[in-house]
Protein backbone atom coordinates (compact mmCIF):
# COMPACT_ATOMS: atom_id res chain seq x y z
CA UNK A 1 0.00 0.00 0.00
CA UNK A 2 1.26 3.81 -0.76
CA UNK A 3 0.66 6.60 0.59
CA UNK A 4 1.25 10.17 -1.62
CA UNK A 5 3.01 12.29 0.56
CA UNK A 6 1.13 15.70 1.12
CA UNK A 7 2.64 19.97 1.10
CA UNK A 8 1.47 22.45 3.42
CA UNK A 9 -1.28 23.40 1.23
CA UNK A 10 -2.78 19.84 1.23
CA UNK A 11 -1.66 19.30 -2.23
CA UNK A 12 -0.33 16.05 -3.19
CA UNK A 13 3.38 16.20 -4.16
CA UNK A 14 5.20 13.82 -6.47
CA UNK A 15 6.51 11.28 -3.66
CA UNK A 16 5.31 8.38 -2.23
CA UNK A 17 5.85 6.55 0.55
CA UNK A 18 5.52 2.75 1.11
CA UNK A 19 3.64 1.42 3.75
CA UNK A 20 5.87 -1.74 5.63
CA UNK A 21 3.77 -4.73 5.86
CA UNK A 22 5.39 -5.93 8.79
CA UNK A 23 4.42 -2.65 10.60
CA UNK A 24 1.11 -1.54 9.04
CA UNK A 25 -0.62 -4.34 7.86
CA UNK A 26 -0.45 -6.99 10.71
CA UNK A 27 -3.69 -8.72 11.59
CA UNK A 28 -4.73 -6.89 14.60
CA UNK A 29 -3.89 -8.41 18.23
CA UNK A 30 -7.11 -6.70 19.98
CA UNK A 31 -6.14 -8.32 23.23
CA UNK A 32 -2.11 -6.70 23.16
CA UNK A 33 -4.29 -3.23 22.62
CA UNK A 34 -6.19 -3.37 25.41
CA UNK A 35 -3.47 -4.34 27.83
CA UNK A 36 -1.38 -1.53 26.53
CA UNK A 37 -4.15 0.99 26.71
CA UNK A 38 -4.88 -0.13 30.14
CA UNK A 39 -1.13 0.01 31.00
CA UNK A 40 -1.55 2.98 29.85
CA UNK A 41 -4.46 4.91 31.44
CA UNK A 42 -3.70 3.15 35.00
CA UNK A 43 0.16 5.19 34.60
CA UNK A 44 -2.41 8.05 34.57
CA UNK A 45 -3.74 8.12 37.95
CA UNK A 46 -1.86 9.70 41.19
CA UNK A 47 -3.40 7.25 43.87
CA UNK A 48 -2.63 9.67 46.36
CA UNK A 49 -6.24 8.84 47.89
CA UNK A 50 -6.07 8.33 51.63
CA UNK A 51 -8.73 8.04 54.68
CA UNK A 52 -8.52 8.90 58.24
CA UNK A 53 -8.65 5.40 59.74
CA UNK A 54 -9.68 5.03 63.86
CA UNK A 55 -5.39 5.66 64.43
CA UNK A 56 -5.01 8.94 62.62
CA UNK A 57 -8.47 10.38 63.46
CA UNK A 58 -8.00 14.00 66.58
CA UNK A 59 -10.18 13.18 69.26
CA UNK A 60 -10.15 11.62 72.76
CA UNK A 61 -9.45 7.85 73.17
CA UNK A 62 -11.85 8.30 76.98
CA UNK A 63 -13.89 5.26 77.23
CA UNK A 64 -17.37 5.75 76.11
CA UNK A 65 -19.57 3.12 77.90
CA UNK A 66 -18.40 0.28 79.73
CA UNK A 67 -17.09 -2.97 78.03
CA UNK A 68 -20.53 -5.21 79.34
CA UNK A 69 -23.79 -4.90 80.17
CA UNK A 70 -25.31 -2.66 77.68
CA UNK A 71 -26.83 -4.19 75.24
CA UNK A 72 -25.28 -2.67 72.11
CA UNK A 73 -21.86 -2.80 70.20
CA UNK A 74 -18.55 -2.46 72.04
CA UNK A 75 -16.88 0.72 72.01
CA UNK A 76 -13.34 2.40 73.21
CA UNK A 77 -13.80 5.57 72.07
CA UNK A 78 -15.36 8.32 70.19
CA UNK A 79 -12.97 7.73 67.62
CA UNK A 80 -14.78 4.30 66.87
CA UNK A 81 -15.94 4.06 63.02
CA UNK A 82 -19.39 2.70 64.55
CA UNK A 83 -20.02 6.34 65.76
CA UNK A 84 -20.14 9.89 63.03
CA UNK A 85 -17.29 11.34 63.25
CA UNK A 86 -15.19 8.12 63.64
CA UNK A 87 -12.48 6.63 61.43
CA UNK A 88 -12.99 5.31 57.85
CA UNK A 89 -12.94 1.40 58.18
CA UNK A 90 -10.63 -0.18 55.34
CA UNK A 91 -10.56 3.36 53.65
CA UNK A 92 -8.21 3.72 50.58
CA UNK A 93 -4.55 4.10 50.60
CA UNK A 94 -2.03 5.85 48.50
CA UNK A 95 -1.56 3.09 45.61
CA UNK A 96 0.46 2.75 42.71
CA UNK A 97 -1.67 1.42 39.82
CA UNK A 98 0.97 1.02 37.50
CA UNK A 99 1.78 -2.75 36.56
CA UNK A 100 4.25 -4.33 33.80
CA UNK A 101 3.79 -5.35 30.35
CA UNK A 102 6.62 -6.94 28.00
CA UNK A 103 8.35 -5.16 25.60
CA UNK A 104 7.66 -7.14 22.35
CA UNK A 105 3.57 -6.99 23.73
CA UNK A 106 3.97 -3.15 23.60
CA UNK A 107 4.97 -3.22 20.21
CA UNK A 108 2.52 -5.90 18.54
CA UNK A 109 -0.11 -3.37 20.23
CA UNK A 110 1.14 -0.44 18.82
CA UNK A 111 1.57 -2.18 15.08
CA UNK A 112 -2.25 -3.55 15.81
CA UNK A 113 -3.48 0.06 16.45
CA UNK A 114 -1.32 1.08 13.27
CA UNK A 115 -2.74 -1.46 11.27
CA UNK A 116 -6.45 -0.36 12.00
CA UNK A 117 -5.76 3.01 10.86
CA UNK A 118 -3.78 1.90 7.68
CA UNK A 119 -7.25 -0.03 6.93
CA UNK A 120 -9.57 2.42 7.45
CA UNK A 121 -7.45 4.60 5.38
CA UNK A 122 -7.05 6.95 8.47
CA UNK A 123 -3.00 7.97 7.54
CA UNK A 124 -1.44 11.08 6.16
CA UNK A 125 1.72 11.72 5.70
CA UNK A 126 3.37 15.24 5.11
CA UNK A 127 6.41 16.85 3.62
CA UNK A 128 7.58 18.37 6.75
CA UNK A 129 5.92 19.68 9.79
CA UNK A 130 7.26 23.11 11.14
CA UNK A 131 6.25 26.41 11.56
CA UNK A 132 8.16 29.71 11.39
CA UNK A 133 6.67 31.57 14.39
CA UNK A 134 4.11 29.56 17.25
CA UNK A 135 0.70 30.79 16.14
CA UNK A 136 -2.66 29.01 16.60
CA UNK A 137 -3.77 30.84 13.75
CA UNK A 138 -1.06 29.37 11.04
CA UNK A 139 -1.75 25.87 12.97
CA UNK A 140 -5.51 26.22 12.23
CA UNK A 141 -5.17 27.38 8.69
CA UNK A 142 -2.83 24.24 8.24
CA UNK A 143 -5.67 21.60 9.29
CA UNK A 144 -7.97 23.28 7.09
CA UNK A 145 -5.94 22.69 4.27
CA UNK A 146 -5.36 19.38 5.30
CA UNK A 147 -8.79 19.05 6.03
CA UNK A 148 -8.99 17.68 8.93
CA UNK A 149 -10.06 20.73 10.82
CA UNK A 150 -13.27 19.01 12.24
CA UNK A 151 -11.39 15.52 13.15
CA UNK A 152 -9.24 14.58 16.52
CA UNK A 153 -6.11 14.65 14.69
CA UNK A 154 -2.01 13.13 16.09
CA UNK A 155 0.47 14.83 14.52
CA UNK A 156 3.87 13.01 14.37
CA UNK A 157 6.59 14.30 14.46
CA UNK A 158 10.62 13.53 14.08
CA UNK A 159 11.60 16.02 16.86
CA UNK A 160 10.60 18.73 19.36
CA UNK A 161 9.47 21.47 17.40
CA UNK A 162 8.71 24.10 19.99
CA UNK A 163 6.70 26.29 17.42
CA UNK A 164 4.35 23.34 16.35
CA UNK A 165 4.09 22.31 20.16
CA UNK A 166 3.11 25.98 21.19
CA UNK A 167 0.68 26.23 17.97
CA UNK A 168 -0.98 23.53 18.63
CA UNK A 169 -1.77 23.25 22.39
CA UNK A 170 -4.91 25.57 22.68
CA UNK A 171 -6.44 23.64 20.35
CA UNK A 172 -9.14 21.06 21.96
CA UNK A 173 -8.64 18.35 19.08
CA UNK A 174 -5.00 18.12 18.38
CA UNK A 175 -1.81 16.55 19.74
CA UNK A 176 1.59 16.77 18.53
CA UNK A 177 4.15 14.21 19.60
CA UNK A 178 7.18 12.64 18.76
CA UNK A 179 7.83 9.58 16.66
CA UNK A 180 9.06 8.19 20.22
CA UNK A 181 6.78 9.11 22.01
CA UNK A 182 4.01 7.57 19.67
CA UNK A 183 1.74 4.90 21.73
CA UNK A 184 -1.26 2.77 21.44
CA UNK A 185 -4.03 5.13 23.31
CA UNK A 186 -3.34 8.11 21.02
CA UNK A 187 -3.33 6.77 17.78
CA UNK A 188 -6.58 5.24 18.92
CA UNK A 189 -8.01 8.17 20.43
CA UNK A 190 -7.48 9.88 17.21
CA UNK A 191 -9.74 10.01 14.02
CA UNK A 192 -6.81 11.29 11.65
CA UNK A 193 -2.76 10.21 12.11
CA UNK A 194 -0.65 12.38 10.45
CA UNK A 195 2.93 12.00 10.48
CA UNK A 196 5.70 14.03 8.57
CA UNK A 197 8.05 12.39 6.64
CA UNK A 198 10.97 11.98 9.10
CA UNK A 199 8.67 10.85 11.40
CA UNK A 200 7.47 8.04 9.43
CA UNK A 201 11.32 6.70 8.78
CA UNK A 202 11.62 6.95 12.50
CA UNK A 203 8.25 5.03 13.18
CA UNK A 204 9.21 2.28 10.73
CA UNK A 205 12.21 1.19 12.06
CA UNK A 206 11.36 1.84 15.87
CA UNK A 207 8.85 -1.00 15.43
CA UNK A 208 10.41 -2.98 12.42
CA UNK A 209 11.18 -6.99 13.77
Amino acid sequence: MEIKVLNKEGKATTKKIKLNKSVFAIEPNDHAIYLDVKQYLANQRQGTHQARERGEIIGSTRKIKKQKGTGTARAGSIKNPIYRGGGRIFGPRPKHYGFKLNKKLKVLARKSALSYKAMDKNIMVLEELSLKSPKTKDFISLLKNLKVDGDKTLFVTSQNDNNTMLSSRNLSNTKVITAEMLNTYDILHSNKLIISEKAFVQIDKQFKV
